[in-house]
């Protein structure tokens, strides 16, 4: 997300290096630049006018430090407009109510909205350890009753059946009857879509409203719509007391123009946003830390939550210590690493994370391909445990035999082998006595001075 307007904004703000102060002169281009970035980021005219005026009413006159460039100066007031813009902090649900809370999904048809019901479901029950029903009163399409029944069984939450010839407003009320008598903690009822709002979509939901009195309603737009997903969550605003919106397909999304005009236009927080299609791709909007990700500072605290909640600790630290009792590294191990990349979203996933990332240039990124990971994961999955314990065992005929379970090719093997090797021996010098010592005093040599802080034995 955001990838076209970081680079631009990248680009911009570098251009202001070596100025001693920001002045009216100085950045009336470089507010031009950036006015031009948001827009063709697809953010709305009134938002981007707002965010313009308030960023040259702070910047013009202000002092930069010493240990500040101007550029950094000014990356530093476009981050605290660009949280104020997105809403300053996370909102998070409000489940404060009676069992069950009842959660109403609305959004136009293809918006992601049935699947964002399981994602939610399921960040209920992983985070804040509740237990939840998931209901559909979309009575025009039978696929999508269909759809959340094979979700829910999926994530393992309770589903209450419905069908295409009763009537929503009955379906939702069972379903809450159905909830408090199994003492689950929170309903989410996924409503019809429409290809676009008309008048009969918004009776039915606004009377489905009165009926169920949800203390969430939460809107699910696709981020791809641009600040049409701003205009529209504005006309469903008008008819439902929204409290809060659901982004969804971000990761397909390199504008960002969604995400920097809802707050702005609706008045109402964005609360969660989805980032990818498994039913584990859902996580809060943060602000702050979504400004740091267009300014290209990274995002180290989701990084951190996601090795809490994603890692496993038990496994970790089984491995930590056979490195250190100087054990071979083996190959599975090998796989067991790459499991645990893959559990935090993959090495794109984790990269997108780090500061700096997102200004590498697109041919090294497009290196970085987590195809590769399933590849790997397939040939050593098609290697015997002896195989993968001694790998200098793996013959010809083994490799063809490999090659064939595992869909590759004996090239790929040999490739595979040849990285291991490698690794192999840097396991083992980290094994040795002062080995890890090692590494980063020739890491100190290499980086900018005060990266790696000095080291005694």
């Amino acid at each position: 997300m955001f990838t076209d307007l970081s680079g631009r904004l990248a680009h911009i703000l570098k251009n202001l290096s070596g100025r001693g102060r920001l002045t009216e002169e100085n950045i009336k281009d470089t507010l031009r630049d950036i006015r031009m970035a948001l827009l063709e980021a697809d953010v709305a005219l009134p938002v981007v006018r707002h965010f313009i005026e308030h960023i040259q009413e702070k910047a013009i006159g202000v002092k930069v430090m010493e240990s500040l460039s101007p550029g950094q100066a000014l990356i530093k007031l476009v981050h605290d407009e660009l949280i104020m813009m997105m809403g300053e902090r996370c909102d998070t649900l409000n489940l404060a109510a009676q069992p069950p809370a009842i959660i109403l999904m609305a959004g136009l048809q293809g918006s992601g909205k049935t699947t964002t019901v399981a994602k939610l479901a399921r960040w209920l029950q992983e985070n804040q350890k509740k237990s939840v029903l998931v209901v559909s009163t979309d009575i025009y399409r039978p696929a999508a009753i269909q759809q959340l029944e094979t979700l829910a069984k999926n994530i393992n939450v309770e589903f209450y059946p419905s069908q295409t010839t009763q009537d929503p407003i009955a379906i939702a009320t069972a379903a809450i009857q159905m909830a408090k008598s199994k003492l689950i903690d929170v309903v989410i009822i996924d409503t019809a879509g429409r290809l676009h709002i008309d008048d009969e979509m918004m009776a039915e939901i606004t009377r489905l409203h009165q009926a169920v009195q949800p203390i969430e309603t939460l809107f699910v737009v696709d981020s791809m719509t641009g600040q049409d997903a701003a205009n529209t969550a504005h006309a469903f605003n008008a008819a439902l007391p929204l409290t809060g919106v659901v982004l969804t397909k971000t990761d397909g999304d390199a504008r960002g123009g969604a995400a920097l005009s809802i707050r702005h236009i609706t008045g109402k927080p964005i609360k969660f946003m989805g980032i990818g299609e498994k039913v584990d791709a859902l996580e809060p909007f943060h602000p702050d830390r979504v400004a740091s990700r267009i300014l290209g500072m990274g995002d180290i605290l989701t990084l951190v939550e996601d090795a809490e909640r994603n890692l496993d600790r038990t496994k970790a630290e089984k491995f930590a210590k056979k490195i250190k009792k100087g054990k071979l590294f083996d190959l599975e191990d090998f796989r067991d690493q790459l499991r645990q990349i893959s559990n935090m979203g993959g090495i794109m996933g984790i990269m997108k994370k780090l500061p700096g990332m997102g200004n590498l240039p697109q041919a090294a990124t497009d290196k970085i391909n987590d195809k590769s990971f399933s590849e790997i994961e397939a040939i050593i999955n098609s290697m015997t445990p002896k195989e993968r314990r001694m790998p200098l065992i793996i013959n010809g005929s083994r490799k063809r035999r490999i090659a064939l379970g595992s869909g590759t090719d004996i090239q790929a093997i040999n490739r595979l082998l040849k990285q291991f090797a490698q690794m192999q021996k840097m396991m083992k010098k980290l094994s040795n006595k002062g080995g890890l010592l090692k590494m980063m005093r020739g890491l100190q040599g290499k980086l900018p001075p005060g990266i790696i802080p000095p080291i005694n034995e």
